[in-house]
């Protein structure tokens, strides 16, 4: 794993273990849990697909790959779903914190990841080529 990897790779394992943990929570009903639905779509498989496409942008390399790192951002909008600025709102906010401000920071990493990583290859390829 080369250096530019380790932080959104830490980020990402963050977003897969929060994730599975609710997963779980919500099979075993374990309060709190997230309910198994919502106006769009069901909760388990949007976890399913965010688990995989988090464990996806693991395996392109999330700070050493363009894939990577478009895989990454998405794995973070993702996870802002069950852990955006809209749960500050959430009945149960109380209970669920913990899990907010760690899925909030760990998106947060890898966004900023895909702004300056992008940046910096853009910046480092010779005029026209593309990283």
């Amino acid at each position: 794993m080369t250096t530019a990897d380790r932080i959104p790779s830490a980020a990402l394992s963050s977003l897969i273990i929060l994730q599975s943990v609710m997963l779980t929570a919500l099979h075993a009903g374990v309060p709190p849990h997230p309910p198994k639905a919502i106006a769009l779509f069901g909760i388990a498989p949007f976890l399913a697909v965010a688990l995989s496409v988090a464990v996806a942008a693991l395996i392109l390399g999330p700070g050493s790959s363009r894939a990577g790192r478009w895989t990454g951002g998405l794995a973070a909008l993702m996870a802002l779903l069950s852990f955006g600025p809209q749960k500050y709102f959430d009945a149960q906010f109380a209970l669920i914190w913990p899990a907010v401000l760690c899925g909030q920071a760990a998106s947060l990493i890898l966004i900023a990841n895909l702004v300056l990583q992008g940046r910096a290859s853009r910046e480092a390829a010779p005029d026209g080529a593309k990283s």
